[in-house]
């Protein structure tokens, strides 16, 4: 649990160096195998320029504070997190971004990003040859977080790649362990500015 702690911390920092972590932007979470109803979370309001492992709280999977960490407030998005657990059980972390390339791509795009052709997109999990078309969906960014969760339910069938845009706000990436789910977004992100940068 602490190495866990410690290495998502270490990819947080660096998140943050390379811009897509402005100000106290983006949440992240992790769960274990031994206990997989329960979430770590990152915490509201932590500069991901200084996020330390001990900036992680614990919640279930409604969202709501194990006693330890009562009066810690979590992620303003943690019910994204918690609905992600429960649609992909297998899933064990998820990752966000606030990346500029998201952002412009989510503006462009009304319902989804196609990516098609490049050899980046098998960094996503199953895609075994750049002869191929991928959709990451695109939805509307709302500040009810419960409204958001029943629309990745409505529109689980839209997930075909292990991430997804808010739109005007970031990425999501999630895998089943913090390597896989770096991945995920690391090729999300990739992809969105080469393809943003081709067609623009």
């Amino acid at each position: 649990m602490e190495e866990i702690k410690r290495e998502l911390a270490d990819v947080i920092r660096a998140y943050h160096q390379k811009g897509w972590s402005p100000a106290t932007s983006t949440n992240y979470s992790f769960r274990t195998v031994e206990n997989p109803d329960v979430i770590s979370v990152s915490r509201s309001g932590i500069d991901k320029s200084l996020f330390s492992a001990a900036d992680f709280m614990e919640v279930d999977m409604s969202g709501k504070a194990l006693p330890a960490y009562e009066g810690i407030r979590p992620s303003a998005e943690t019910l994204i997190h918690c609905k992600l657990y429960q649609l992909f059980p297998e899933m064990m972390c998820i990752v966000h971004s606030h990346s500029m390339y998201s952002v412009l791509q989510s503006m462009k795009n009304r319902a989804a990003v196609e990516l098609s052709g490049y050899e980046v997109l098998k960094g996503f999990e199953g895609i075994k040859t750049h002869e191929t078309t991928v959709q990451v969906p695109v939805f509307d960014n709302t500040q009810d977080m419960p409204a958001f969760a029943d629309v990745l339910e409505r529109e689980k069938e839209r997930l075909t790649v292990p991430a997804f845009i808010m739109r005007q706000h970031g990425t999501y990436a999630w895998g089943r362990n913090l390597f896989e789910a770096k991945r995920h977004l690391e090729t999300a992100e990739y992809l969105f500015e080469v393809d943003w940068k081709i067609s623009n």
